[in-house]
Protein backbone atom coordinates (compact mmCIF):
# COMPACT_ATOMS: atom_id res chain seq x y z
CA UNK A 1 0.00 0.00 0.00
CA UNK A 2 3.20 1.67 0.79
CA UNK A 3 4.59 1.74 -2.75
CA UNK A 4 1.29 2.37 -4.26
CA UNK A 5 0.79 5.69 -2.53
CA UNK A 6 4.40 6.42 -3.37
CA UNK A 7 3.62 6.02 -7.04
CA UNK A 8 0.80 7.49 -7.39
CA UNK A 9 1.90 10.58 -5.73
CA UNK A 10 5.55 10.40 -8.39
CA UNK A 11 2.78 10.13 -11.56
CA UNK A 12 1.42 13.23 -9.74
CA UNK A 13 4.41 15.20 -9.73
CA UNK A 14 5.87 13.81 -13.37
CA UNK A 15 2.84 14.78 -14.91
CA UNK A 16 2.95 18.41 -13.10
CA UNK A 17 6.61 18.47 -14.41
CA UNK A 18 5.07 17.89 -18.07
CA UNK A 19 2.89 20.29 -17.34
CA UNK A 20 5.17 22.96 -16.35
CA UNK A 21 7.86 22.60 -18.95
CA UNK A 22 5.29 22.50 -21.69
CA UNK A 23 3.97 25.78 -19.80
CA UNK A 24 7.18 27.00 -20.15
CA UNK A 25 7.64 26.53 -23.74
CA UNK A 26 4.50 28.44 -24.45
CA UNK A 27 5.53 31.17 -22.20
CA UNK A 28 8.55 31.69 -24.17
CA UNK A 29 7.29 32.02 -27.31
CA UNK A 30 7.98 28.45 -28.33
CA UNK A 31 5.81 25.64 -29.81
CA UNK A 32 4.06 23.58 -27.17
CA UNK A 33 6.69 20.04 -26.60
CA UNK A 34 3.48 18.03 -25.19
CA UNK A 35 0.27 19.65 -25.99
CA UNK A 36 0.51 21.34 -29.29
CA UNK A 37 -2.10 23.87 -30.21
CA UNK A 38 -3.05 24.95 -33.80
CA UNK A 39 -0.32 27.33 -35.55
CA UNK A 40 -1.61 31.16 -35.64
CA UNK A 41 -1.96 32.92 -38.53
CA UNK A 42 0.94 35.14 -39.12
CA UNK A 43 -0.96 38.24 -40.46
CA UNK A 44 -4.09 39.54 -38.74
CA UNK A 45 -6.07 41.71 -41.18
CA UNK A 46 -7.61 44.80 -39.91
CA UNK A 47 -10.77 44.14 -38.28
CA UNK A 48 -13.99 45.69 -38.98
CA UNK A 49 -15.43 48.44 -36.09
CA UNK A 50 -15.72 47.15 -32.27
CA UNK A 51 -19.08 45.31 -32.21
CA UNK A 52 -21.70 46.99 -30.56
CA UNK A 53 -24.72 44.94 -29.80
CA UNK A 54 -27.94 47.09 -30.74
CA UNK A 55 -29.70 48.22 -27.63
CA UNK A 56 -33.32 48.86 -28.04
CA UNK A 57 -33.63 52.36 -30.87
CA UNK A 58 -30.15 52.57 -31.10
CA UNK A 59 -28.95 51.95 -34.48
CA UNK A 60 -25.56 49.93 -34.84
CA UNK A 61 -22.58 52.38 -35.02
CA UNK A 62 -21.16 53.75 -38.22
CA UNK A 63 -17.40 54.60 -37.61
CA UNK A 64 -16.06 57.50 -40.32
CA UNK A 65 -12.89 56.66 -41.58
CA UNK A 66 -9.91 56.04 -39.28
CA UNK A 67 -12.20 55.78 -36.29
CA UNK A 68 -11.28 53.53 -34.96
CA UNK A 69 -11.70 50.95 -37.60
CA UNK A 70 -8.12 50.83 -37.79
CA UNK A 71 -5.37 51.76 -35.60
CA UNK A 72 -2.64 54.22 -37.92
CA UNK A 73 0.60 53.13 -39.47
CA UNK A 74 2.96 54.29 -36.62
CA UNK A 75 4.88 56.84 -39.38
CA UNK A 76 2.25 58.50 -40.15
CA UNK A 77 1.93 61.93 -37.39
CA UNK A 78 0.11 64.75 -38.26
CA UNK A 79 2.28 67.97 -39.02
CA UNK A 80 0.69 70.31 -36.47
CA UNK A 81 -0.22 67.85 -33.56
CA UNK A 82 2.02 67.87 -30.47
CA UNK A 83 2.73 66.49 -27.00
CA UNK A 84 1.24 68.18 -23.91
CA UNK A 85 2.77 66.92 -20.84
CA UNK A 86 1.30 66.49 -17.09
CA UNK A 87 2.76 65.97 -14.26
CA UNK A 88 1.70 65.20 -10.64
CA UNK A 89 2.94 63.68 -7.42
CA UNK A 90 3.31 60.39 -8.60
CA UNK A 91 2.84 60.39 -12.32
CA UNK A 92 4.24 62.40 -15.66
CA UNK A 93 1.36 62.03 -18.45
CA UNK A 94 1.51 62.60 -22.07
CA UNK A 95 -1.46 63.45 -24.24
CA UNK A 96 -2.02 63.49 -27.87
CA UNK A 97 -3.60 66.99 -29.14
CA UNK A 98 -4.45 64.44 -31.70
CA UNK A 99 -7.65 63.44 -30.20
CA UNK A 100 -6.83 63.86 -26.74
CA UNK A 101 -5.32 60.51 -26.86
CA UNK A 102 -3.51 59.93 -22.89
CA UNK A 103 0.06 58.24 -24.87
CA UNK A 104 2.26 57.86 -21.79
CA UNK A 105 1.97 57.38 -18.21
CA UNK A 106 5.11 57.53 -16.28
CA UNK A 107 4.60 55.79 -12.40
CA UNK A 108 7.28 58.37 -10.25
CA UNK A 109 7.37 56.07 -7.36
CA UNK A 110 7.92 52.86 -9.09
CA UNK A 111 11.33 52.18 -10.23
CA UNK A 112 12.06 50.24 -13.29
CA UNK A 113 14.47 47.43 -11.98
CA UNK A 114 15.33 46.41 -15.97
CA UNK A 115 16.47 50.41 -16.29
CA UNK A 116 18.51 51.21 -13.64
CA UNK A 117 17.66 55.55 -12.94
CA UNK A 118 14.40 54.92 -14.86
CA UNK A 119 11.01 54.70 -13.52
CA UNK A 120 8.51 51.97 -14.63
CA UNK A 121 6.65 53.50 -18.22
CA UNK A 122 3.02 52.00 -18.26
CA UNK A 123 1.53 54.08 -20.76
CA UNK A 124 3.49 54.24 -24.23
CA UNK A 125 3.11 55.11 -27.83
CA UNK A 126 6.68 54.85 -28.92
CA UNK A 127 8.88 52.80 -32.22
CA UNK A 128 8.87 49.86 -28.85
CA UNK A 129 5.56 49.59 -27.80
CA UNK A 130 2.28 50.84 -28.05
CA UNK A 131 0.02 51.06 -25.00
CA UNK A 132 -2.98 54.52 -25.54
CA UNK A 133 -5.99 54.90 -23.96
CA UNK A 134 -8.61 56.56 -26.78
CA UNK A 135 -12.13 58.14 -26.55
CA UNK A 136 -14.31 59.89 -29.60
CA UNK A 137 -17.98 59.54 -30.78
CA UNK A 138 -19.23 57.45 -33.86
CA UNK A 139 -21.70 58.68 -35.73
CA UNK A 140 -25.29 57.00 -35.69
CA UNK A 141 -25.65 58.59 -39.34
CA UNK A 142 -23.76 56.65 -42.27
CA UNK A 143 -21.22 58.87 -43.93
CA UNK A 144 -21.00 61.45 -40.97
CA UNK A 145 -17.83 62.07 -39.54
CA UNK A 146 -18.13 63.26 -36.04
CA UNK A 147 -15.06 64.15 -33.57
CA UNK A 148 -12.53 60.81 -33.16
CA UNK A 149 -9.15 59.62 -31.14
CA UNK A 150 -7.69 60.68 -34.65
CA UNK A 151 -9.21 64.49 -34.64
CA UNK A 152 -6.47 67.48 -33.97
CA UNK A 153 -7.58 69.28 -31.00
CA UNK A 154 -7.03 72.61 -29.06
CA UNK A 155 -5.66 72.24 -25.57
CA UNK A 156 -6.95 75.05 -23.33
CA UNK A 157 -4.44 77.29 -21.32
CA UNK A 158 -3.74 76.09 -17.59
CA UNK A 159 -1.60 75.04 -15.42
CA UNK A 160 0.51 72.08 -16.70
CA UNK A 161 1.90 70.35 -13.18
CA UNK A 162 0.00 69.82 -10.02
CA UNK A 163 1.83 72.69 -7.77
CA UNK A 164 2.23 72.62 -3.54
CA UNK A 165 -1.10 73.31 -2.34
CA UNK A 166 -3.27 72.25 -4.98
CA UNK A 167 -5.07 69.04 -4.34
CA UNK A 168 -6.54 68.97 -8.41
CA UNK A 169 -5.14 70.13 -11.60
CA UNK A 170 -7.35 69.80 -15.08
CA UNK A 171 -6.59 69.88 -18.57
CA UNK A 172 -8.88 71.09 -21.23
CA UNK A 173 -8.90 69.89 -25.08
CA UNK A 174 -11.71 70.89 -27.79
CA UNK A 175 -12.13 69.77 -31.34
CA UNK A 176 -13.27 71.90 -33.90
CA UNK A 177 -16.78 71.63 -35.09
CA UNK A 178 -17.49 68.06 -37.36
CA UNK A 179 -20.42 67.01 -38.17
CA UNK A 180 -22.17 69.79 -36.14
CA UNK A 181 -20.20 68.48 -33.04
CA UNK A 182 -17.96 70.29 -30.67
CA UNK A 183 -16.07 67.61 -28.48
CA UNK A 184 -14.98 68.84 -25.19
CA UNK A 185 -12.32 66.39 -23.36
CA UNK A 186 -11.41 67.50 -19.35
CA UNK A 187 -8.89 65.48 -17.47
CA UNK A 188 -9.07 66.13 -13.89
CA UNK A 189 -6.18 64.46 -11.49
CA UNK A 190 -6.26 64.71 -8.33
CA UNK A 191 -3.19 64.80 -5.38
CA UNK A 192 -2.02 61.27 -4.71
CA UNK A 193 -4.55 59.53 -7.32
CA UNK A 194 -3.63 57.12 -9.78
CA UNK A 195 -7.08 57.56 -11.53
CA UNK A 196 -8.61 60.84 -12.77
CA UNK A 197 -11.94 61.84 -13.82
CA UNK A 198 -12.43 62.33 -17.61
CA UNK A 199 -15.40 64.63 -19.20
CA UNK A 200 -16.81 64.45 -22.37
CA UNK A 201 -18.86 67.53 -23.09
CA UNK A 202 -20.47 66.97 -26.77
CA UNK A 203 -21.95 70.29 -28.60
CA UNK A 204 -24.60 70.09 -30.67
CA UNK A 205 -24.21 73.28 -32.68
CA UNK A 206 -25.99 71.99 -35.78
CA UNK A 207 -29.35 72.68 -36.92
CA UNK A 208 -30.55 68.80 -36.36
CA UNK A 209 -30.67 66.35 -33.27
CA UNK A 210 -27.47 64.22 -33.27
CA UNK A 211 -27.50 60.42 -31.78
CA UNK A 212 -23.98 59.90 -31.16
CA UNK A 213 -22.33 56.92 -29.42
CA UNK A 214 -19.27 57.68 -26.72
CA UNK A 215 -16.18 55.20 -26.99
CA UNK A 216 -13.47 54.33 -24.68
CA UNK A 217 -10.91 52.05 -25.54
CA UNK A 218 -7.43 50.66 -24.50
CA UNK A 219 -4.85 49.87 -27.26
CA UNK A 220 -1.79 47.53 -26.70
CA UNK A 221 0.18 45.67 -28.93
CA UNK A 222 0.77 41.81 -27.91
CA UNK A 223 4.65 42.03 -27.21
CA UNK A 224 5.69 39.84 -23.85
CA UNK A 225 7.04 43.04 -21.21
CA UNK A 226 10.68 43.13 -20.19
CA UNK A 227 12.05 40.98 -17.91
CA UNK A 228 9.20 38.36 -17.66
CA UNK A 229 10.33 35.77 -15.47
CA UNK A 230 10.47 31.93 -17.69
CA UNK A 231 9.84 30.17 -14.05
CA UNK A 232 6.35 31.15 -13.70
CA UNK A 233 3.98 33.01 -15.31
CA UNK A 234 1.46 36.22 -14.72
CA UNK A 235 -1.30 37.45 -17.12
CA UNK A 236 -0.90 39.78 -19.65
CA UNK A 237 -4.11 40.85 -21.46
CA UNK A 238 -7.60 42.74 -21.51
CA UNK A 239 -9.81 41.71 -19.28
CA UNK A 240 -13.73 43.05 -18.22
CA UNK A 241 -16.01 42.90 -15.29
CA UNK A 242 -19.72 43.30 -14.90
CA UNK A 243 -21.65 42.51 -11.84
CA UNK A 244 -23.96 39.68 -14.35
CA UNK A 245 -20.60 37.60 -15.25
CA UNK A 246 -17.47 39.24 -12.88
CA UNK A 247 -14.48 39.14 -13.54
CA UNK A 248 -13.22 37.66 -17.07
CA UNK A 249 -9.76 37.69 -18.44
CA UNK A 250 -9.16 36.97 -22.31
CA UNK A 251 -5.53 35.73 -23.69
CA UNK A 252 -4.41 37.82 -27.37
CA UNK A 253 -4.29 34.40 -28.35
CA UNK A 254 -8.02 34.00 -27.90
CA UNK A 255 -8.54 37.37 -29.75
CA UNK A 256 -6.51 36.75 -32.60
CA UNK A 257 -8.34 33.48 -32.98
CA UNK A 258 -11.63 35.50 -32.47
CA UNK A 259 -12.55 33.24 -29.71
CA UNK A 260 -13.36 36.14 -27.04
CA UNK A 261 -16.18 34.70 -24.93
CA UNK A 262 -17.38 37.35 -23.07
CA UNK A 263 -20.54 39.79 -22.00
CA UNK A 264 -21.37 41.46 -24.80
CA UNK A 265 -23.59 44.18 -23.27
CA UNK A 266 -23.89 45.12 -19.73
CA UNK A 267 -24.89 48.52 -17.31
CA UNK A 268 -21.85 48.06 -14.63
CA UNK A 269 -18.07 47.43 -15.25
CA UNK A 270 -15.33 48.21 -16.82
CA UNK A 271 -12.62 47.17 -19.27
CA UNK A 272 -8.83 46.59 -18.23
CA UNK A 273 -5.36 46.33 -19.49
CA UNK A 274 -3.43 43.90 -16.96
CA UNK A 275 -0.23 43.21 -16.46
CA UNK A 276 2.51 41.83 -13.69
CA UNK A 277 1.78 44.48 -10.91
CA UNK A 278 0.18 47.14 -13.33
CA UNK A 279 -2.95 47.52 -14.84
CA UNK A 280 -5.27 50.26 -16.99
CA UNK A 281 -9.37 50.97 -16.75
CA UNK A 282 -11.89 52.58 -18.56
CA UNK A 283 -14.96 52.70 -15.47
CA UNK A 284 -18.41 54.11 -16.53
CA UNK A 285 -20.88 54.84 -14.26
CA UNK A 286 -23.23 52.41 -13.12
CA UNK A 287 -26.45 52.34 -14.91
CA UNK A 288 -25.16 53.50 -18.19
CA UNK A 289 -25.57 51.55 -21.40
CA UNK A 290 -22.44 49.96 -22.67
CA UNK A 291 -21.46 47.58 -25.42
CA UNK A 292 -18.25 45.60 -24.73
CA UNK A 293 -15.64 44.42 -27.34
CA UNK A 294 -12.42 43.29 -27.90
CA UNK A 295 -10.25 42.99 -31.04
CA UNK A 296 -6.84 43.09 -33.16
CA UNK A 297 -6.22 45.67 -35.38
CA UNK A 298 -3.32 45.55 -37.76
CA UNK A 299 -0.88 48.54 -37.32
CA UNK A 300 1.68 48.45 -39.97
CA UNK A 301 4.81 46.46 -40.13
CA UNK A 302 6.92 48.30 -37.56
CA UNK A 303 5.82 46.27 -34.62
CA UNK A 304 6.30 42.41 -34.52
CA UNK A 305 2.95 41.75 -33.51
CA UNK A 306 -0.50 43.28 -33.92
CA UNK A 307 -2.75 45.22 -31.54
CA UNK A 308 -5.43 44.44 -29.76
CA UNK A 309 -8.26 46.97 -28.24
CA UNK A 310 -10.29 46.15 -25.59
CA UNK A 311 -13.90 48.62 -26.44
CA UNK A 312 -16.64 50.14 -24.56
CA UNK A 313 -19.50 51.90 -26.76
CA UNK A 314 -22.23 54.12 -24.56
CA UNK A 315 -25.26 54.92 -26.57
CA UNK A 316 -26.66 58.45 -25.74
CA UNK A 317 -29.49 60.11 -25.88
CA UNK A 318 -30.72 62.50 -28.78
CA UNK A 319 -29.14 65.88 -28.25
CA UNK A 320 -30.62 68.72 -29.62
CA UNK A 321 -29.56 71.60 -31.16
CA UNK A 322 -27.65 74.34 -28.79
CA UNK A 323 -27.73 71.45 -26.17
CA UNK A 324 -24.52 69.90 -24.63
CA UNK A 325 -24.74 66.38 -23.05
CA UNK A 326 -21.98 65.92 -20.51
CA UNK A 327 -20.23 61.81 -19.64
CA UNK A 328 -18.22 61.62 -16.82
CA UNK A 329 -16.05 58.56 -16.46
CA UNK A 330 -13.41 57.42 -14.41
CA UNK A 331 -9.65 56.25 -16.08
CA UNK A 332 -6.97 54.57 -13.36
CA UNK A 333 -3.63 53.46 -14.93
CA UNK A 334 -0.99 52.62 -12.32
CA UNK A 335 -0.36 50.03 -9.84
CA UNK A 336 -2.35 47.13 -8.36
CA UNK A 337 -2.84 48.73 -4.97
CA UNK A 338 -5.76 46.38 -3.69
CA UNK A 339 -7.15 48.42 -1.52
CA UNK A 340 -7.17 51.40 -3.51
CA UNK A 341 -8.63 49.83 -6.11
CA UNK A 342 -11.67 48.48 -4.44
CA UNK A 343 -12.20 51.69 -3.15
CA UNK A 344 -12.41 53.43 -6.71
CA UNK A 345 -14.97 51.04 -8.06
CA UNK A 346 -16.06 47.41 -6.56
CA UNK A 347 -14.71 44.62 -8.43
CA UNK A 348 -11.65 46.68 -9.68
CA UNK A 349 -9.14 45.18 -7.42
CA UNK A 350 -9.62 41.93 -9.37
CA UNK A 351 -6.99 43.15 -11.50
CA UNK A 352 -4.94 41.77 -9.47
CA UNK A 353 -5.19 38.03 -10.21
CA UNK A 354 -5.23 35.29 -7.94
CA UNK A 355 -6.81 32.88 -10.09
CA UNK A 356 -9.37 30.59 -8.98
CA UNK A 357 -8.65 30.52 -5.14
CA UNK A 358 -9.25 34.34 -5.15
CA UNK A 359 -11.34 33.69 -2.18
CA UNK A 360 -8.40 32.16 -0.50
CA UNK A 361 -6.12 34.73 -1.18
CA UNK A 362 -8.31 37.94 -0.56
CA UNK A 363 -8.06 37.09 3.30
CA UNK A 364 -4.82 36.78 3.17
CA UNK A 365 -3.76 39.48 1.61
CA UNK A 366 -5.75 41.03 4.27
CA UNK A 367 -4.14 39.31 6.98
CA UNK A 368 -0.57 40.34 5.64
CA UNK A 369 -1.60 44.13 5.01
CA UNK A 370 -2.87 44.13 8.77
CA UNK A 371 0.60 42.67 9.79
CA UNK A 372 2.87 45.26 7.70
CA UNK A 373 0.68 48.16 9.31
CA UNK A 374 2.08 46.55 13.23
CA UNK A 375 5.57 45.69 11.67
CA UNK A 376 6.40 47.98 8.96
CA UNK A 377 8.39 45.53 7.32
CA UNK A 378 7.15 43.25 4.41
CA UNK A 379 9.83 40.72 4.95
CA UNK A 380 8.96 40.31 8.81
CA UNK A 381 5.06 40.41 7.99
CA UNK A 382 5.15 37.39 5.58
CA UNK A 383 7.49 35.46 7.67
CA UNK A 384 4.82 36.44 10.30
CA UNK A 385 2.22 35.08 8.37
CA UNK A 386 3.54 31.67 7.80
CA UNK A 387 3.96 31.47 11.64
CA UNK A 388 0.19 32.56 12.04
CA UNK A 389 -0.98 30.00 9.34
CA UNK A 390 1.33 26.86 10.87
CA UNK A 391 -0.19 27.89 14.06
CA UNK A 392 -3.77 27.25 12.49
CA UNK A 393 -2.57 24.09 11.08
CA UNK A 394 -0.72 22.39 13.98
CA UNK A 395 -2.74 19.28 14.93
CA UNK A 396 -3.41 18.89 11.16
CA UNK A 397 -0.16 18.72 11.20
CA UNK A 398 0.80 17.34 13.83
CA UNK A 399 -1.31 14.14 12.98
CA UNK A 400 0.26 14.18 9.78
CA UNK A 401 4.08 13.54 11.78
CA UNK A 402 2.44 11.03 13.74
CA UNK A 403 1.57 9.16 11.08
CA UNK A 404 4.88 9.55 9.34
CA UNK A 405 6.68 8.84 12.71
CA UNK A 406 5.06 5.70 12.83
CA UNK A 407 6.21 4.56 9.50
CA UNK A 408 9.19 5.52 10.12
CA UNK A 409 8.85 3.20 13.40
CA UNK A 410 8.29 0.04 11.27
CA UNK A 411 10.22 0.46 8.65
CA UNK A 412 13.24 -1.89 9.25
CA UNK A 413 10.13 -4.35 10.15
CA UNK A 414 8.84 -3.56 6.27
CA UNK A 415 12.24 -3.87 4.77
CA UNK A 416 12.90 -7.40 6.37
CA UNK A 417 9.67 -8.42 5.52
CA UNK A 418 10.25 -7.13 1.80
CA UNK A 419 13.58 -8.52 1.81
CA UNK A 420 12.38 -12.17 2.74
CA UNK A 421 9.41 -11.87 0.22
CA UNK A 422 10.96 -10.26 -2.49
CA UNK A 423 10.06 -13.26 -5.14
CA UNK A 424 6.65 -13.31 -3.98
CA UNK A 425 5.09 -9.74 -4.42
CA UNK A 426 1.39 -10.84 -4.11
CA UNK A 427 2.07 -12.23 -0.22
CA UNK A 428 4.46 -9.35 0.66
CA UNK A 429 1.53 -6.91 -0.17
CA UNK A 430 -0.49 -9.20 1.88
CA UNK A 431 2.30 -9.33 5.00
CA UNK A 432 2.74 -5.16 4.54
CA UNK A 433 -0.72 -4.59 5.00
CA UNK A 434 -0.95 -7.28 7.85
CA UNK A 435 1.67 -5.33 9.65
CA UNK A 436 -0.24 -1.78 9.33
CA UNK A 437 -3.59 -3.10 11.19
CA UNK A 438 -1.19 -4.74 13.84
CA UNK A 439 0.57 -1.85 14.52
CA UNK A 440 -2.17 0.40 13.86
CA UNK A 441 -0.70 2.52 10.68
CA UNK A 442 -2.72 4.44 8.29
CA UNK A 443 -0.50 4.60 5.14
CA UNK A 444 -2.26 7.79 4.02
CA UNK A 445 -2.39 8.95 7.22
CA UNK A 446 0.43 11.52 6.36
CA UNK A 447 -0.66 12.75 3.14
CA UNK A 448 -4.45 13.79 4.16
CA UNK A 449 -3.94 16.67 6.34
CA UNK A 450 -0.81 18.09 4.48
CA UNK A 451 -3.37 18.07 1.25
CA UNK A 452 -6.04 19.84 2.64
CA UNK A 453 -3.54 22.55 3.50
CA UNK A 454 -2.25 22.48 -0.22
CA UNK A 455 -4.64 25.41 -1.47
CA UNK A 456 -4.19 28.07 1.31
CA UNK A 457 -0.45 27.70 0.82
CA UNK A 458 -0.50 28.07 -2.95
CA UNK A 459 -3.09 31.08 -2.47
CA UNK A 460 -0.55 32.87 -0.30
CA UNK A 461 1.93 32.02 -3.24
CA UNK A 462 -0.12 34.15 -5.48
CA UNK A 463 -0.29 36.82 -2.79
CA UNK A 464 2.86 37.08 -2.75
CA UNK A 465 3.41 37.24 -6.39
CA UNK A 466 1.38 39.57 -7.12
CA UNK A 467 1.44 42.00 -4.31
CA UNK A 468 3.00 45.44 -5.69
CA UNK A 469 3.65 46.69 -2.26
CA UNK A 470 6.34 44.12 -1.92
CA UNK A 471 8.31 45.66 -5.32
CA UNK A 472 11.15 47.34 -4.51
CA UNK A 473 10.25 46.90 -0.65
CA UNK A 474 13.55 46.14 1.40
CA UNK A 475 14.07 42.70 3.94
CA UNK A 476 17.25 42.53 5.72
CA UNK A 477 20.91 43.60 4.68
CA UNK A 478 21.35 42.51 1.09
CA UNK A 479 17.75 42.06 0.39
CA UNK A 480 16.70 45.34 -0.99
CA UNK A 481 13.19 44.15 -2.95
CA UNK A 482 11.26 41.08 -2.16
CA UNK A 483 9.94 41.35 -5.69
CA UNK A 484 13.43 40.27 -7.44
CA UNK A 485 15.42 37.87 -7.01
CA UNK A 486 18.14 37.35 -4.22
CA UNK A 487 21.56 38.71 -5.37
CA UNK A 488 23.69 36.78 -3.85
CA UNK A 489 21.48 33.41 -3.76
CA UNK A 490 21.73 33.23 0.01
CA UNK A 491 17.72 32.84 0.47
CA UNK A 492 17.83 30.20 -2.02
CA UNK A 493 20.70 28.05 -1.07
CA UNK A 494 19.07 28.16 2.41
CA UNK A 495 16.13 27.07 0.68
CA UNK A 496 17.62 24.17 -0.49
CA UNK A 497 19.64 23.34 2.60
CA UNK A 498 16.07 22.96 4.38
CA UNK A 499 14.31 21.52 2.04
CA UNK A 500 17.11 18.62 1.75
CA UNK A 501 16.73 17.95 5.80
CA UNK A 502 13.03 17.76 5.86
CA UNK A 503 13.57 14.96 2.77
CA UNK A 504 16.07 13.55 5.35
CA UNK A 505 13.58 13.13 8.19
CA UNK A 506 11.21 11.65 6.39
CA UNK A 507 10.73 7.91 6.34
CA UNK A 508 13.05 6.55 3.54
CA UNK A 509 10.45 4.59 0.93
CA UNK A 510 11.37 0.85 1.07
CA UNK A 511 12.06 1.05 -2.70
CA UNK A 512 15.61 1.97 -3.62
CA UNK A 513 14.79 3.48 -6.62
CA UNK A 514 11.48 5.76 -4.85
CA UNK A 515 14.26 6.47 -2.10
CA UNK A 516 16.17 8.39 -5.25
CA UNK A 517 13.55 9.53 -6.62
CA UNK A 518 12.29 11.29 -3.42
CA UNK A 519 15.52 13.13 -3.37
CA UNK A 520 15.85 14.37 -7.36
CA UNK A 521 11.91 16.31 -6.26
CA UNK A 522 13.36 18.62 -3.65
CA UNK A 523 17.10 19.65 -5.49
CA UNK A 524 14.76 19.99 -9.05
CA UNK A 525 12.36 21.99 -7.07
CA UNK A 526 15.24 24.21 -5.87
CA UNK A 527 16.70 25.16 -8.59
CA UNK A 528 13.75 26.90 -9.61
CA UNK A 529 13.70 29.19 -6.82
CA UNK A 530 17.07 30.15 -7.30
CA UNK A 531 14.93 32.57 -10.14
CA UNK A 532 11.86 33.37 -7.88
CA UNK A 533 11.20 37.03 -5.94
CA UNK A 534 13.48 36.66 -2.50
CA UNK A 535 9.60 37.07 -0.83
CA UNK A 536 8.31 33.44 -2.14
CA UNK A 537 11.70 32.07 -1.30
CA UNK A 538 11.67 33.46 2.30
CA UNK A 539 8.36 32.42 2.47
CA UNK A 540 9.10 28.60 1.70
CA UNK A 541 12.38 28.75 4.48
CA UNK A 542 9.91 29.79 6.74
CA UNK A 543 7.66 27.24 6.20
CA UNK A 544 10.69 24.62 5.91
CA UNK A 545 11.93 25.51 9.27
CA UNK A 546 8.67 25.44 11.22
CA UNK A 547 7.47 22.36 9.77
CA UNK A 548 11.03 20.67 10.75
CA UNK A 549 11.08 21.77 14.35
CA UNK A 550 7.61 20.55 14.87
CA UNK A 551 8.07 17.34 12.95
CA UNK A 552 11.36 16.79 14.97
CA UNK A 553 9.30 17.53 18.23
CA UNK A 554 6.56 15.23 17.38
CA UNK A 555 9.46 12.27 16.63
CA UNK A 556 11.05 12.90 20.23
CA UNK A 557 7.89 12.71 22.02
CA UNK A 558 6.80 9.64 20.17
CA UNK A 559 10.33 7.84 21.35
CA UNK A 560 11.40 7.86 17.53
CA UNK A 561 14.79 9.44 16.90
CA UNK A 562 15.08 11.67 14.49
CA UNK A 563 17.63 10.15 11.92
CA UNK A 564 18.79 11.08 8.43
CA UNK A 565 17.64 8.95 5.70
CA UNK A 566 20.71 10.00 3.31
CA UNK A 567 20.36 8.79 -0.17
CA UNK A 568 22.69 6.09 -1.95
CA UNK A 569 23.13 6.66 -5.19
Amino acid sequence: MNDIRRTILWVIFGFSMVLLWDQWQVHNGNKATFFPTPTQPANVASPAAPQASQAAGVPAPVLPPGTPTALPVLETRAPTKELVEVQTDVAKLSFDTEGASLVRVELLNHADEHKPGSNIVLLDDSKERIYTAQTGLISSIANLALPTHKTLMNVRPGPRQLKDGSNELTITFESPVIGGVKLIKSYTIKRGAYDMVVKHDIVNTGTQDVTPQLYFQLVRDGNKLAGESSFYSTFTGPAVYTQAQKYQKVEFADIKKKKVEIEKQSTTGYVAMVQHYFASAWVLPDGMSRNISMDAVDIGANMADCCYRATLIAPLEAIKPGQTHSVSAKFFAGPQEENKLEALYPGLELVKDYGWLTILAKPLFWLLDQLFNILNNWGWSIVALVVLLKAAFYWLNAHAYKSMAKMKAINPKIMDMRERLKDNPQQMQTEMMKIYREEKVNPMGGCVPIALQIPVFIALYWVLLSTVEIRNAPWVGWIHDLSAPDPYFILPLVMTLTTMLQTALNPAPPDPMQAKLMWIMPLAFSVMFFFFPAGLVLYWITNNVLSIAQQWLINVRMGVPPQFNLPKF
